[in-house]
């Protein structure tokens, strides 16, 4: 997995790619609730993410509560159709916020 953090619009977006998995999701849940951690809006991009399992899925849940406790907002955008199918599998498509696009994202914000 890599990830990197980007300043879009006065939201951080994380831009997680390749496979989120059992050896790569204590890194991704690090870089997500840092990024939860600054108070801003959290837009985690997943369009290069090409697998993902539990443990990935975990770290986004978990993010996201962190998220809703501190009272800031964290959506996916570019979803992956690998990403999504779990996610579809999992019902956590109702649970997060979703947009199409990264610009979606922005714009409602």
């Amino acid at each position: 997995m890599n990830h990197e953090l980007l300043d879009r619009d006065g939201a951080l977006v994380v831009v997680l790619s390749g496979d989120v998995d059992l050896d790569s999701s204590p890194e991704a849940r690090r870089v997500l609730l840092d990024a939860v951690a600054r108070g801003r809006r959290v837009l985690v991009d997943l369009a290069g993410v090409t697998y993902i399992d539990s443990s990935g899925v975990a770290s986004l849940v978990e993010s996201l509560q962190g998220a809703r406790k501190a009272g800031t907002d964290l959506a996916l955008v570019s979803v992956s159709e690998a990403a999504l199918r779990v996610l579809q599998l999992a019902r956590l498509d109702r649970v997060f916020t979703i947009h199409a696009t990264l610009d979606e994202g922005l714009a409602a914000g």
